[in-house]
């Protein structure tokens, strides 16, 4: 690991980008993520020993922040903000993820969203694709699939062996995720090759490596449906108490109290009911809200066709941009880029965001999953892309990463904790609405729809990893234990979805337990710190400057996040 330089005011800040070169080395899908020109023809160790060497980097890392911390001087570090949010967020960040690490957690990891199938196609999405380089690098990546899939069938089998096993239920939805990338007779790494414009001189390389590729994931499929499944059988949905505290501090930088939380989520979950009922009303009088969805389904903006939603998207994007840029932010040139994607298929139903690499050679990117439609009503993607576009994720995440070199790239990139960044996100739909940017015909119903999904999330996700009861006050299932099932059926009915965006929805819950509930937890804080800071400043507090001082803090865990917020 990288010596930290002698500088006395980035002794903290050097530490965490040493970390952050070292584990480029041991994983270079981190490396692509952030444009580095390390390991690119390389697939991380997913075995055992893989989580070993990540273990034994935090331990050093914890070591040499330690002492760090001591060579920068207590007063020093207090006197540095920027040094004393990067100390707290890393020693918080390193420990949680060794306390993630020995209860056998990522031994186990079995995620509609976050497997290591997943990962591995993301990375060669984002991987250059321009030169005869490009393509050697993709070419020689492909061709370790094979031994990377070993690697993660090692780890579940570790994990077998110690009686620790994810529930058939998220082994089967992981499986039949694997079976769609192949579902047209030719697998996806083929195709992803196929479809591309590589060098001839690798054409036989690729022949060769794409459809072993394939076949080992065909195989993972097979064996999870066979000798994985049947193991794990009787292993119940819901993690249970233990597991969720830890799987809290993972997503959400903090403990918090679960009993009160999921009152909470209800409370909002009322709330927003009752906003929706008035908005409904004002669309078609008279009308409930599934009628007022069902009417603006047929009547609003609909797009058709899966290029020309792209096109729509973008184009959205490039509007708020011009718009916002000098009165609400002030946005460096390379952060007013950013493109809309079509995501592939086999991909989890919800709308995700890609951050730009380091030189922002690759732009950030949202990617819409079509789940095999062409017509797309407009009435509820508006909000979501402000959340997954502008002024939401790629302000902050391209804000940061314009910022690596001042913060560090841990806290603008590896240090990203969910409640500060999904929290951000969803503030960011409210301050579109505050705006007045929910004008067209039915966007602010669909704003509210995401709202309530949110808060759902918190109920849903907490009832059923603690496996607690459904409240009277509940328009559904009062008195009865949250099951998968009850989830499915309670989000049908409550938000009008159709089943195979929900069914994703509910296996994402229990493939990433208390992830869901950072949406909402993160966004109370960035509200809670705003007006903290406006009623400090009071007729001084300028809104524009709040934003961008609040998007170049780099990530915080809600231990600290209102807090600093207030602070600005």
């Amino acid at each position: 690991m990288a010596d930290v330089t002698e500088n006395p005011e980035r002794h903290i800040r050097d530490s965490a980008d040493a970390f952050v070169r070292a584990l480029a080395e041991l994983d270079p899908l981190v490396a692509t993520y952030l444009g580095l020109p390390v390991g690119q023809d390389r697939l991380p160790d997913f075995s055992p020993a893989g989580e070993d060497a990540l273990d034994d980097l935090r331990r050093s890392t914890l070591a040499s922040l330690a002492a760090a911390e001591q060579k920068a001087g207590a007063a020093a570090g207090l006197a540095n903000s920027d040094e004393r949010r990067c100390g707290r967020l890393l020693r918080e960040r390193l420990e949680t993820e060794l306390a993630v690490s020995e209860a056998g957690e990522r031994l186990r990891t079995v995620s509609n969203l976050v497997a290591p199938p997943h990962q591995i196609r993301e990375a060669l999405m984002l991987m250059p694709a321009v030169t005869a380089d490009d393509w050697a690098m993709i070419t020689a990546r492909i061709g370790r699939v094979p031994e990377a899939v070993d690697g993660y069938r090692a780890s579940l089998n570790v994990s077998a062996d110690r009686g620790m096993y994810e529930s058939p239920t998220l082994i089967n939805a992981l499986a039949d995720q694997l079976a769609s990338w192949q579902a047209n007779g030719t697998g996806w790494f083929a195709g992803f090759a196929a479809g591309a414009d590589g060098p001839p001189a690798l054409r036989a390389e690729l022949d060769r490596v794409c459809p072993a590729a394939d076949a080992a994931i065909a195989s993972l499929r097979d064996w999870l449906r066979s000798d994985y499944l049947a193991g794990a059988a009787g292993t119940a949905d819901g993690v249970g108490a233990e597991r969720y505290h830890l799987a809290v501090r993972r997503w959400n930088g903090a403990r918090i109290d679960l009993t009160d939380t999921y009152e909470w989520g209800w409370a909002q979950f009322h709330e927003i009911r009752a906003q929706m009922a008035a908005e409904a009303d004002r669309i078609l009088p008279g009308s409930t809200v599934l009628e007022a969805i069902a009417h603006v389904e047929a009547h609003g903006e609909v797009i058709e066709g899966v290029d020309e939603v792209r096109l729509r998207l973008q184009g959205l994007m490039d509007e708020v941009v011009g718009d916002l840029d000098g009165t609400h932010f002030d946005l460096a040139d390379p952060v007013k880029v950013v493109e809309a994607r079509i995501a592939p298929p086999g991909s989890a139903a919800a709308p995700y965001y890609t951050g730009p690499s380091e030189d922002f050679s690759r732009p950030g990117r949202t990617w819409l999953p079509t789940l095999g439609k062409t017509r797309f009503p407009m009435w509820h993607l508006y909000s979501t892309w402000y959340h997954e576009g502008v002024p939401g994720h790629h302000l902050q995440l391209a804000q940061w990463c314009y910022l690596a070199k001042r913060l560090s790239t841990y806290q603008t990139s590896v240090g990203d904790v969910s409640a500060s960044t999904e929290g951000w996100a969803l503030y960011a739909e409210r301050l579109m609405d505050e705006l007045g940017y929910l004008e067209a015909p039915g966007a602010r119903l669909g704003y509210l729809e995401a709202q309530l999904m949110r808060a759902i999330r918190v109920i849903v996700d907490i009832g059923m990893h603690l496996r607690l009861a459904v409240p009277a006050g509940s328009p559904m299932f009062a008195g009865q234990v949250w099951t998968p099932e009850l989830a499915l059926e309670f989000f049908v009915a409550q938000l009008g979805r159709d089943r195979g965006y929900s069914q994703s929805e509910v296996m994402r819950y229990l493939g990433l337990p208390a992830q869901a509930i950072s949406y909402k937890l993160g966004e109370r804080a960035w509200l809670a710190g705003r007006e903290a800071a406006r009623a400090a400043r009071g007729d001084d507090f300028d809104l524009k400057s709040w934003h961008m001082a609040a998007l170049s803090l780099g990530s915080l865990g809600l231990d600290d996040l209102a807090d600093e917020l207030a602070r600005l």
